[in-house]
């Protein structure tokens, strides 16, 4: 081992700042000329303090009422249903016009009369809508929401 090669780790206490210009951190000690930053006990103020005016949320109003994150089921009612027959399903109500995207929850609400025998898949389907399809000789079966095929896996 050479003299050169030796890694010795330096022994070395942390600055006084503030004790006389010789000292390399003396008279402002780095904190500047004067100003709020330059006083002790700067390092206390609450988050978002702007210097004494109006923070900027306290500033912006307040919105009022929850936003979900989760989309909303889009809405099909019984009466549209009469157009349809056999099985229907989100890809059928998308055809038809009735939702605008197959691949979110639809849910299925009794308004009008159910005329056709239909065998229903969706989402969700109220009490009533389920009893206006049984009672037209159709089935109403709960199922999971699409899943988009991603152009990735079809290659």
């Amino acid at each position: 081992m050479k003299y050169n090669d030796l890694e010795v780790t330096r022994n070395t206490r942390p600055s006084r700042k503030g004790r006389g210009i010789s000292a390399g951190q003396g008279k402002t000690a780095g904190r500047g000329t004067k100003g709020q930053k330059a006083r002790a006990g700067h390092n206390k103020m609450p988050v978002g303090f702007m210097g004494g005016q109006r923070a900027i949320m306290q500033a912006v109003p307040k919105l009022k009422g929850f936003k979900s994150i989760h989309a909303k089921a889009e809405v099909v009612y019984t009466d549209r249903l009469n157009d349809l027959k056999g099985k229907v399903d989100n890809i059928v109500l998308a055809d038809k016009g009735l939702i605008a995207n197959p691949y979110q929850k639809v849910k299925v609400i009794s308004r009008g009369e159910l005329t056709t025998k239909i065998d229903l898949e969706t989402q969700f389907a109220s009490k009533s809508a389920v009893a206006a399809i049984k009672k037209a000789g159709g089935t109403f079966k709960k199922v999971a929401i699409l899943k988009r095929s991603s152009s990735k896996t079809e290659k």
